[in-house]
């Protein structure tokens, strides 16, 4: 078995002080820095993946998705906009360890890190598949949003799928609440 990390849109505007901030969000971004320096550093105590990827959003225009009056269910503040501080990585978030970043939503919603695609023009699923990856961690922002999408969308293009709850923060207890159990009945481990 071939298993991957996929780290979830861990971005300035996702985190407090951004422009859709998620509460936890810092936190995430310094646990999810920790476990990747262990994971480097290798040894017995070393998390077993054998590739480590992330995703961003990387928005340009996406419609509707943005408004200056968001519902906050299928529209948004101003958020990741290409070339600002916002779409950056967290401060506290070393993306070194990343082998490929998958940046998704120039023109369009996508919360899942499946419609992304790296510099090479390839999706997340292919970028897998051609590693031989067969189970994948998904962990990062927001658990309720696009962390959701993300695991989702890889227990339908075949991987195993765990979520690392531990290092994912939701917009909302109830939506999160909710977003956790539509993942278990999908077959998304919950860890």
């Amino acid at each position: 078995m071939t298993r991957a990390l996929i780290v979830v849109d861990v971005q300035n505007d996702f985190c407090e002080g951004g422009s859709l901030p998620v509460t936890g969000g810092g936190q995430v971004a310094r646990d999810v820095d920790a476990l990747l320096k262990q994971w480097v550093a290798g040894g017995p105590e070393a998390p077993g993946w054998d590739h480590v990827v992330a995703t961003k959003d990387h928005h340009v225009d996406p419609g509707e998705h943005w408004s200056s009056e968001p519902d906050f269910a299928t529209s948004w503040p101003v958020h990741c906009e290409v070339g600002t501080d916002g779409e950056q990585f967290h401060p506290d978030l070393d993306p070194t360890p990343f082998e490929a970043v998958f940046l998704k939503g120039r023109h369009e919603a996508a919360y899942s890190g499946f419609e992304g695609h790296d510099d090479d023009g390839a999706t997340l699923a292919d970028w897998l598949r051609r590693r031989g990856v067969t189970e994948v961690d998904v962990c990062g922002l927001a658990t309720d949003h696009c962390v959701r999408a993300t695991a989702l969308d890889a227990v339908a293009a075949g991987f195993d799928t765990r979520l690392l709850s531990q290092l994912c923060a939701g917009v909302a207890p109830e939506t999160t609440t909710a977003a956790l159990s539509d993942l278990e009945a999908h077959g998304v481990q919950v860890a």
